[in-house]
């Protein structure tokens, strides 16, 4: 590769790179997933790493994290020849990764997670009041009020990924890792996570970041590297690059239209709950949803949309709630409950909450529509074939249907969790954050597919955070604040701007029948 190739940048042309990455390959089993990977990376830099799920970004970033180990080629850090055998290994050299999924222990509390394997200590003892104090004062630079004794099991995944960024700070640092740290945090704390970034890049700290956003990217970068499959496709300045290139280069392609065309819905009405409350979280919820519709929950983080969707799935108590399901009222006190009213969910945390990963494909597919696979023994012929089917239909990518869920990128594990609720054949499917860190032609492929769901009938409600995400499905959208619903917009009406005066408290609609 040419220099002018790994540098992309005439004012780096005589700086000196913090890590140089020199011919990387990677392969698992004899299947090699890099190829020949070489980039310079720079002091005080914020390196872009964009690419389509599988195309080798966070296997290279785990490499030089020291979670995966490298084939062949070399890596250097500060002019010298360095092997990054370990996490340890990557500390040392003040090498830090905010990771996509979360690596938090559950059991122990916010600043025990925090100091995990950087504890200090008095003597003989933990200094618990030293460990509590540098916590607390993370979290104010992350403008975060989260109490440094809270049980992790307690937080929210906004709160959670929070915890997860002052980790990474907690320590000395001089290459920070973001790994898509964006997907679960709301506008406003974006912004705070974006001005902490441009303080750490005046410090000299240099910043990789993986994102799916193309915005951000464009906003936040310096260079960015472009991957796909494996491969290196281009380094480029920020500014003589535009999101449609971007999207372009990785997949290889033109990208059309991402969002299909809105399908009307029609006036049945096929869900409608009433007075739901959950006392401290949800006050007086109601909305109806119409056969064929997609129907939109905008709000920021802590707003109630989560919570109103679990207790409909039967996952939270309810202090009061109506549901009527084709004009039946039912009792749905469980997922069970859920499932045989033809009710679907996906929950935002898909790994924690809604796949096995160390189940392979088949198992994970199956796992709550096992009943009908089920006579004396399981039907395994008639399972796989199953599985088979919506790896075929989804275009999920694995080695084999075999496979196990950990080894599949993100965007194909959303494909199996999404085909794990439409073996249960639901009329009413419920998908929460169904895009987190997922790739540009991933998400395209997911919208049309529930586009195409609505036109047989299927009924859809789509949580997101990402505006133009809710723009381009919904026909409607109801805008939640402080566990109420405050908004409801269809048409023209459904925009940024009108979205967020609702979200924000700056609007309310007290009329907002559905």
């Amino acid at each position: 590769m040419s220099s002018e190739h790994r540098l992309a940048n005439k004012n780096l042309a005589n700086a000196t790179p913090i890590m140089q990455i020199d011919n990387i390959v990677k392969e698992f089993s004899g299947v090699r997933v890099l190829h020949k990977v070489t980039i310079d990376i720079f002091p005080g830099e914020v390196l872009g790493v964009l690419g389509e799920n599988g195309a080798g970004k966070s296997t290279l970033l785990k490499i030089l994290c020291g979670i995966y180990q490298k084939t062949s080629g070399s890596i250097s850090f500060a002019g010298n020849k360095v092997e990054i055998d370990g996490p340890a290994s990557a500390k040392a050299l003040g090498i830090s990764m905010i990771p996509q999924e979360f690596n938090l222990i559950n059991t122990l509390n916010v600043f025990e997670n925090i100091f995990l394997g950087s504890e200090r200590s008095q003597g003989l003892f933990l200094d618990k009041n030293a460990m509590r104090a540098k916590t607390l004062q993370l979290l104010e630079e992350l403008q975060t009020k989260l109490d440094p004794d809270a049980l992790i099991s307690t937080l929210s995944v906004a709160q959670k990924q929070m915890v997860e960024i002052a980790k990474a700070l907690v320590s000395d640092v001089r290459v920070l890792i973001m790994d898509e740290p964006t997907t679960v945090l709301t506008e406003h704390e974006v912004k705070i996570l974006f001005a902490l970034v441009e303080r750490l890049k005046a410090r000299g700290v240099t910043l990789v970041f993986i994102s799916h956003k193309l915005k951000e990217v464009k906003q936040l970068c310096d260079r960015l590297v472009i991957l796909r499959d494996g491969y290196l496709i281009s380094v480029d300045e920020v500014n003589d690059i535009d999101e449609q290139d971007m999207a372009r280069k990785m997949v290889g392609r033109e990208l059309n239209q991402i969002y299909p065309p809105k399908v009307s819905c029609a006036a049945e009405t096929v869900l409608k709950v009433s007075n739901l409350n959950i006392k401290g979280q949800l006050q007086d919820i109601n909305f109806k949803l119409h056969k064929g519709e997609i129907l939109g929950f905008a709000g920021l983080i802590g707003a109630g949309r989560t919570e109103t969707a679990e207790a409909l799935m039967g996952l939270r108590e309810v202090d009061s709630c109506t549901v009527q399901v084709k004009g039946r009222e039912v009792a749905i006190k469980s997922v069970a409950d859920a499932v045989a009213c033809k009710m679907a969910y996906l929950s935002e945390d898909r790994q924690g909450k809604g796949l096995v990963m160390n189940f392979d494909i088949v198992k994970n597919i199956s796992l709550i529509s096992l009943a009908k696979y089920v006579k004396r023994l399981i039907q395994g012929k008639l399972e796989t074939e199953q599985a088979q089917h919506y790896v075929d239909l989804f275009d999920i990518k694995a080695a084999s249907i075999n496979s196990e869920l950990i080894n599949l990128s993100g965007g194909n594990q959303q494909k199996v969790y999404l085909a794990k609720w439409m073996d249960t054949e639901p009329e009413i499917l419920i998908l929460d954050e169904p895009t987190r860190g997922i790739d540009v032609n991933t998400k395209k492929e997911i919208y049309h597919f529930i586009n195409a769901m609505t036109k047989t009938g299927m009924s859809v409600i789509v949580i997101s955070s990402e505006l133009d995400e809710l723009i381009g499905l919904a026909s409607r959208v109801l805008v939640m604040r402080e566990g109420k619903i405050v908004g409801e917009l269809q048409g023209d009406d459904i925009n940024d701007q009108e979205i967020m005066y609702y979200a924000a408290g700056l609007k309310q609609d007290l009329s907002k029948s559905a």
